[in-house]
């Protein structure tokens, strides 16, 4: 519990509470304007409440994943020679691993020459061949 009332964590949860307060307040402002006769009011006041229940649960999430972490590090660690197979839990993320590469070996034997790509490749040299030239100056 100490780890969330760091200096970080007090601006944290003060923020928590003044967006929240702020768009229930925004939402209540809306209410008041669609009382009034404004019907674009109506969507507004739906959505702000949406927007403080969002910050709530962005910051109880955090909370949760905080307290998780430091009941991570209090807990006693297993001899380190010895790294104990991976659990999976239901719910919990996989694990993110490095991509692998696979090289690819051009087929050899078959190829069939592409008759329109072979005059594509000739014109895309020609037009390096000859920066200042248009399109349209090509010989062939």
């Amino acid at each position: 519990m100490r780890r969330l009332w760091t200096p970080a964590w007090i601006a944290r949860h003060v923020a928590m509470v003044v967006l929240t307060l702020g768009f229930l307040g925004l939402g209540w402002w809306q209410v008041s304007r669609a009382a009034a006769g404004n019907s674009l009011s109506w969507g507004y006041a739906v959505e702000w409440p949406i927007f403080a229940g969002f910050v709530v649960y962005v910051w109880w999430r955090e909370v949760k994943l905080a307290r998780r972490r430091g009941a991570e590090a209090e807990a006693p660690s297993p001899d380190p020679a010895v790294e104990p197979a991976p659990t999976v839990d239901a719910g919990s993320r996989p694990a993110v691993r490095r991509p692998v590469r696979v090289s690819r070996a051009p087929a050899v034997g078959d190829a069939v020459e592409d008759t329109d790509l072979a005059a594509y490749n000739r014109y895309l040299s020609w037009l390096n061949a000859n920066p200042g030239a248009r399109p349209g100056d090509y010989p062939g």
